[in-house]
């Protein structure tokens, strides 16, 4: 299993980090030791002082796939989850001036919570889905997936160009505006619509 996740994916929060606005996607990896489930804690490390949520819509691919059209993309996925694409911010911005790759700042242990998935018919259309995140029992992100840049389809599609797709794979697709630091002893609640999947601390 891997995760191939989405950079700068909703403009406004391409904007809240004044970054460039890309032309294709941007494509990071995350490796599976990133993941953590079943609601069990996010444990801050030590080697950052400023680690950022980024709430993300995640489908699962359910069968092998390359140079897939986006036509028929969306045979490739059924299922639904939420997850969180921690960030090593600090660790981030250092790579960026030095030119160097995301690697730590984006898959170090446990940098991606996920939720269980659900299938699409239950969810509702992935073209529509309202998703949020709530720290403390307040909202700090929200949004809807038809403000993504590209489309869920679109980046099956794409990814399947450069990377054979294989079953259980999971594909973070971007995240909204909102995005800022969390503290030890914050709570996480992730929601697609109304419906909360993920309920975890971080200790």
């Amino acid at each position: 299993m891997k995760i191939l996740a989405i950079g700068r994916n909703y403009a406004e929060h391409i904007e809240e980090l004044n970054n460039e606005r890309p032309d294709e996607p941007l494509i990071f990896l995350k490796p599976e030791t990133a993941v953590i489930k079943n609601n069990d804690p996010f444990f801050y490390p030590d080697f950052s002082t400023n680690i950022h949520h980024e709430v993300e819509i995640l489908v699962r691919i359910e069968k092998p796939g390359k140079n897939i059209s986006e036509k028929f993309a969306h045979n490739y996925y059924h299922q639904v989850g939420i997850g969180i694409d921690f960030t090593a911010r600090d660790w981030q911005e250092k790579a960026k001036k030095k030119s160097w790759p995301w690697a730590i700042a984006k898959g170090f242990n446990g940098s991606a919570p996920i939720s269980a998935f659900y299938p699409l018919s239950d969810i509702g259309d992935i073209k529509d889905l309202n998703f949020s995140l709530k720290i403390n029992g307040e909202i700090r992100q929200q949004s809807n997936t038809k403000l993504m840049l590209f489309s869920v389809d679109y980046l099956i599609a794409y990814l399947s160009k450069f990377f054979l797709l294989k079953k259980g794979d999971i594909i973070f697709t971007g995240t909204p505006k909102g995005v800022g630091p969390v503290q030890i002893g914050d709570r996480l609640e992730a929601f697609i619509e109304s419906e909360k999947l993920l309920d975890f601390e971080v200790k």
